[in-house]
């Protein structure tokens, strides 16, 4: 009987080795499948079905670096194909970890097909998924019924996944969102890298960090370093602005961000609102300010008259920040410096310097200069070096012109040294005055009264009568001159103390010879339209 029983198990070693030895001869070339273990070993001659091999209770091969373990797993040496069941764990070369229920095997080409609770784990991401064809040779893993990876404090899910474990890259498709700390991506296309978390947009794509929303068609956003690049005209809304432009780049971590290609800023600010465009913008977060250049535009907002600024270079920032490094002087009343105090709203403390070829336009007043500062709290523009400015039919000019201005419209100028005010009043006929100072009013947007000192302040006034035809030209000097207006024109002459002046007849004076010292016409210069201002 012991006899017996040392055959029968004699002649089932002798089955197994052959059945191992037989799978060793059909999957050859570099891809044998050698049979590592199991609790029970059973080969099966289906005739037309094939020859199978069945290992049963901890089943383990290996085919290569590829280790397959499994409850179960069957080796069919007719088509070269190997199905395990139950606790399916595919290690390939330790670098990558596959784990299923259901697991069918190609390994002539070395195709894994998996099926129910799969995840693969490659020590970065842990992707899971009901269905999942992967590759061996390639290391690439399919899913084309729904996905979720996650990878450390970020999760993706999408509908299809191509993972590619060489690079460590998953492309995304259909309905992928993808959330992290502080970041969630819509999007339809989506290319992710594990290790460096990059996320790589191909087709429209929302980023809601936030109160911050970001659209764009093209580009990158690392999540690990908190910076992107985004290209094909791609927008932001952020809580206190919003920026278009052609390509843009910015890193949350330093608060920078550089806008190019026809940049469009617009503030949210209900007080002081503004909007900036140029071809280059770069906005620093953290001090709220930004830098525009390449032909930048403000377009200082209000509900009717909108005030518009060119020049080479245009800045703005904090005014509050500013008077921490410099005095910058108060120029208005104190009864206007408590209103502001009191409305407190921070939406004001802002200021815009401009430099080089500075042009202003709105429909009350114009002007050019070299540079400008311009500030929300006093609503005052400050224009220095050569500064001419326009209202109506006059002309101002002076070393330094102060413009203020009252709910975004003209309300009082005043101008430093070599002041001068010229109207004209006919071909060849100008109204001139000229001092040290001007202190100008405006009524509605429109110039209503000058008032000039100088030492003596000079005057030339062409009279008129009732049918506005000329009876004569005054030339005359006083310490003070005020003249006033009626819809923009001079109608009025006031001259106070140390008067001195004489009255010339129109054919009996060289109306060339009555210009003051340093007379200019400079309507050429002049912003005539807001076309003007783009360069039109």
């Amino acid at each position: 009987m012991k006899r017996a029983y040392l055959f029968l198990l004699f002649i089932l070693i002798t089955s197994v080795l052959h059945a191992q030895q037989k799978v060793a001869d059909t999957i050859n070339t570099g891809k044998t499948i050698i049979i590592l273990g199991s609790e029970k070993y059973v080969f099966l001659d289906k005739d037309s079905l094939g020859k199978f091999i069945a290992l049963v209770g901890k089943a383990k091969v290996q085919q290569g670096s590829t280790l397959f373990e499994a409850d179960s797993i069957v080796i069919n040496q007719k088509d070269n194909t190997l199905e395990s069941f139950g606790n399916v764990h595919i290690n390939d070369a330790d670098s990558i970890q596959i784990y299923s229920q259901y697991l069918k095997y190609i390994s002539k080409d070395k195709k894994a097909f998996l099926r129910d609770k799969v995840k693969l784990n490659d020590k970065k991401g842990t992707l899971t998924t009901n269905e999942l064809e992967y590759d061996v040779n390639l290391k690439i893993g399919t899913y084309v019924k729904g996905g979720k990876l996650v990878n450390g404090k970020t999760v993706l899910t999408s509908n299809e996944g191509y993972y590619y474990g060489d690079t460590k890259d998953v492309y995304f498709k259909q309905k992928v969102v993808l959330i992290d700390t502080g970041s969630k991506i819509y999007t339809d296309t989506l290319l992710y890298n594990l290790t460096t978390e990059k996320t790589t947009f191909v087709c429209p794509t929302t980023i809601i960090q936030g109160k911050r929303i970001i659209k764009t068609r093209d580009g990158y956003y690392d999540l690990q370093k908190k910076s992107a690049i985004l290209n094909k005209r791609s927008f932001i809304d952020d809580s206190t602005y919003t920026m278009t432009a052609d390509s843009m780049a910015f890193d949350d971590k330093s608060g920078l961000g550089d806008f190019r290609g026809n940049a469009v800023y617009r503030s949210k600010d209900t007080v002081g609102g503004f909007d900036v465009i140029a071809n280059s913008i770069k906005v620093n977060k953290k001090n709220n300010s930004f830098l525009a250049t390449q032909k930048p535009i403000l377009f200082i907002k209000q509900e009717s008259d909108t005030i518009y600024v060119s020049a080479d270079t245009l800045f703005a920032s904090k005014i509050s920040d500013l008077k921490k490094t410099k005095e910058v002087p108060w120029i208005r009343d104190s009864a206007y410096l408590k209103a502001m105090m009191q409305k407190n709203d921070s939406s004001s403390d802002r200021y815009f310097e401009a430099y080089y070829h500075v042009r202003i336009f709105s429909d009350s007043l114009q002007a050019v200069a070299d540079s400008m500062f311009y500030s929300l709290q006093d609503s005052a523009f400050r224009l220095f070096r050569n500064p001419i400015a326009w209202a109506k039919e006059n002309q101002i000019t002076g070393d330094t012109i102060y413009l203020y201005t009252k709910n975004k419209k003209a309300e009082r100028l005043y101008v430093f040294e070599n002041a001068m005010s010229i109207s004209k009043e006919g071909e060849g006929y100008f109204n001139q005055v000229k001092g040290n100072t001007i202190n100008g009013l405006f009524k509605d947007g429109k110039m209503d009264s000058l008032r000039t000192k100088g030492s003596p302040a000079e005057n030339i006034y062409y009279a008129t009568d009732e049918k506005k035809r000329f009876i004569g030209v005054n030339k005359s000097t006083s310490d003070v001159i005020e003249v006033h207006f009626e819809n923009g024109k001079a109608e009025r002459v006031k001259l106070i103390n140390s008067l001195t002046g004489t009255m010339y007849p129109m054919k009996q004076v060289d109306h060339k010879a009555l210009r003051v010292k340093k007379f200019q016409w400079m309507d050429e210069l002049r912003p005539k339209t807001k076309l003007d201002i783009f360069g039109y």
